[in-house]
């Protein structure tokens, strides 16, 4: 067979689509787990035994479960659930978003619970011993801290969390793979096409990189002042 690279420069706006479209739905995933894991990272350190286990249990469910099922279970679960006849415009695109959220959310609540744990104990008592609640304690000394220290394992998770995306392909959302596999199929060039869609992960993925380390610096810088 035959490389034909110029397939590469002649799909790269379609392909650039795709990339942004992976952007957007990777975000909007990263932003509901971001929401989930908090929510699940204090009720996971909760007093209250129902509240722990309710927390623990969503984590263990979505942490243990490969995400390509979880797909599946939101993507036909929710019109089985509601009786729909119908699927509702950019169902797709809405169910992609909340399968990875929740999958995120999971692993985000981990990442939160180490955060919150790493703060040393004494200075949740010196705020107590301010007149503080426990609430004012975790918003105002605790949480800010901890959100700090998880930067960088939160950077990963957008990360692994982008690449995993390509699975969204199985629910027929153009993003990036799903864009690369029909121009493969239209013009027979799986590997010009494939090293192509490859490389733009790999951008995007060092952009975040990049973006992540410069929000370590740059929150480190204010820790010193």
């Amino acid at each position: 067979m035959k490389l034909d690279w110029m397939v590469v420069l002649d799909s790269f706006p379609i392909l650039t689509e795709g990339a942004l479209l992976t952007l957007e739905l990777t975000a909007g995933a990263v932003a509901i787990g971001v929401i989930i894991g908090l929510f699940m990272a204090l009720g996971r350190l909760s007093k209250h035994k129902m509240v722990r286990a309710g927390a623990i249990a969503y984590i263990d469910f979505f942490r243990g479960t490969p995400l390509l099922i979880q797909i599946f279970l939101v993507y036909f679960g929710i019109p089985a659930l509601f009786k729909w006849q119908t699927m509702p415009d950019n169902y797709q695109f809405i169910a992609g978003i909340l399968a990875m959220g929740l999958n995120s959310g999971a692993y985000i609540a981990e990442i939160f619970r180490a955060g919150i744990q790493s703060i040393d104990r004494g200075q949740s008592e010196a705020a107590r011993s301010l007149g503080m609640t426990q609430t004012q304690a975790m918003r105002y000394i605790i949480l800010p801290q901890a959100i700090k220290r998880t930067i960088p394992p939160l950077g990963n998770e957008f990360i692994a969390l982008l690449k995993d995306s390509s699975l969204l392909s199985i629910i027929a959302i153009q993003e990036l793979f799903y864009t690369g596999k029909i121009i493969v199929g239209r013009t027979f060039q799986p590997v010009p096409m494939y090293l192509a869609v490859a490389l733009y992960y790999l951008v995007m993925t060092q952009l975040i990189a990049q973006w992540v380390a410069y929000m370590e610096r740059r929150l480190g810088k204010n820790d010193i002042r």
